[in-house]
């Protein structure tokens, strides 16, 4: 294939981190291992420092807890739209004001548009102060209007194909995954001095979450089970950091399960494949999640993966791991069941059920939509 000049437009990226962030910035690293040129495009922020591939655009906050911007398309325009027009390829990654910016350089430069559907936004109407029901609809809307003015839409998982066709879209979908360094994650090991650093009793067993702390990720489920499984030989140990972070504090002290639950914080991700793969079981209560980085992560480790009872993630999983219902009550039995020691089988079809989701795969898929889209719109044009 001939080198690509493809411009990512992205309304999240570092220094923010998030499942979005490491998903772009591997599809990038792989484009890039292949040869092509990818420059992002990505709201100005404060601690972002200046990178020869990064365009960023002058922003203001959202009135919101979360790791997004307001565009100002406006101002530093002329840079903008001239780093755009040297693109074949344009690649949002959301349906709001970045992205909307990229689908007006696609239609005023000619040049054909991906949209990759990351996120259910109708999931997330908690973070606007508006009424609920009234902002779920709008989203719907929203995603349903974005994508049908793309030329072609990535969706991670066949459940999401599925939720957009529901929702009204009729463009070219096509399923790919998001992929991850299976070399790193398959490389975790079961490390008995990091058990007891993070405080697991001799015998006990290590439950691990690992997500941003939000109220779309459904972690306080998990903390009402540890407290209905009263069970003392349980630990459970949350990474990452985010809003919900000082509200999840406060059910562990309402639940009574302080001296069982240890907050991680922001940990480096070179730190998580022995995490992963030193816990008894990996939790993931989360309902609203297109694919969930973090289940494929958890199963390139080995672990034995708990996660929620919904169609993502019986697409991800495959028959590993166990699903369980979206309740308190469920999520306790599942605790108690974890057995002590590691069944190596199961991790073994883990590992191999991960393999499916390997960067490669993502990028060769990707380029392919690209290559078909360029080729239909040269057609087009009589060339």
């Amino acid at each position: 294939m001939e080198r690509l000049r493809i411009g990512i437009f992205t309304e999240v990226y570092r220094p923010a981190v998030n499942g979005v962030v490491v998903s772009i910035d591997a599809l990038c690293d792989g484009l890039r291992a292949q040869g092509h040129d990818v420059i992002c495009f990505a709201p100005k922020m404060r601690g972002a420092q200046p990178e020869e591939h990064v365009v960023r655009i002058p922003s203001l906050p959202v009135p919101a807890r979360a790791p997004y911007r307001l565009i100002l398309p406006l101002v530093g325009r002329r840079g903008i739209l001239d780093a755009a027009a040297d693109r074949n390829i344009l690649h949002v990654h959301s349906p709001f004001f970045t992205g909307w910016l990229g689908l007006r350089c696609g239609k005023r430069y000619n040049v054909p548009v991906v949209y990759t559907y990351h996120t259910q936004l109708e999931a997330y109407a908690h973070y606007v102060p508006f009424e609920p029901n009234a902002t779920r609809y709008a989203a719907s809307q929203l995603t349903r209007r974005f994508a049908n003015l793309s030329d072609a839409v990535i969706v991670p998982t066949p459940a999401m194909r599925e939720r957009l066709r529901d929702l009204g879209v009729r463009r070219r979908t096509e399923v790919v995954p998001t992929g991850i360094d299976l070399a790193r994650f398959g490389s975790g090991r079961r490390e008995q001095a990091l058990r007891r650093r993070l405080g697991v009793p001799q015998g006990g067993r290590l439950l691990l979450f690992v997500s941003r702390l939000a109220r779309e990720k459904n972690a306080e489920c998990a903390l009402e089970a540890l407290a209905r499984a009263a069970d003392p030989s349980l630990r459970l140990v949350i990474a990452g950091e985010g809003p919900e972070r000082e509200a999840l504090q406060v059910a562990v002290e309402r639940l009574g399960v302080k001296e069982r639950v240890l907050f991680l914080g922001s940990i480096d991700r070179s730190a998580l494949p022995d995490l992963y793969a030193s816990a008894d079981a990996f939790v993931f209560p989360s309902i609203t999640e297109t694919q969930g980085l973090v289940l494929v992560e958890a199963l390139a480790a080995g672990a034995l993966v708990l996660a929620a009872d919904v169609q993502t993630h019986r697409d991800v999983l495959a028959g590993c791991g166990q699903l369980i219902p979206d309740s308190p009550v469920a999520w306790a039995r599942a605790f108690r069941e974890v057995p002590v020691q590691p069944d190596e089988t199961a991790a073994r079809r883990a590992k191999g059920v991960a393999s499916g989701y390997s960067v490669q795969a993502q990028v060769e898929r990707t380029l392919e939509i690209y290559a078909s889209l360029l080729s239909s719109r040269s057609t087009s044009l009589g060339v």
